[in-house]
């Protein structure tokens, strides 16, 4: 499904639609359809408890009502080993299904000090399930 960047990405401002592709139950592909830029997207639901209020703002540009289909996915960078890979938290992408639109969404760093900007993966990992 193919979805239209209603505000800029902060550092990839000339995306403008994006694809997802499902790799497993925790990542997907985020693939730019504007240039060559791909992210590894992870649902961070699988990992914490990870609430948050949308911005007025951001309800009204993605068009999300009371019973839409939204999507809330976070970037990961991927390293080696996997332990080392960063989330960032502070900054998810919230996708509206219905309207086929996304926007990244910069939380307030005060309103929620326990979402970081590069929180290091090994925080969540169970170390047997590896």
């Amino acid at each position: 499904m193919t979805f239209s960047v209603k505000a800029p990405i902060p550092g990839f401002e000339t995306i403008k639609e994006v694809e997802l592709e499902k790799i497993d139950e925790f990542f997907i592909k985020f693939i730019s359809k504007s240039d060559t830029t791909t992210f590894t997207l992870i649902n961070p639901f699988m990992l914490r408890p990870y609430e948050f209020e949308i911005p007025e703002y951001f309800r009204n540009l993605l068009g999300i009502e009371e019973n839409s289909n939204v999507l809330i996915l976070n970037i990961m960078i991927i390293a080696t080993p996997i332990e080392t890979s960063t989330i960032n938290f502070i900054a998810p992408l919230v996708f509206n299904v219905d309207t086929h639109s996304v926007a990244q969404v910069i939380l307030d760093a005060n309103q929620y000090p326990k979402f970081g900007l590069m929180e290091s993966i090994s925080t969540y990992l169970n170390k047997e399930k590896i």
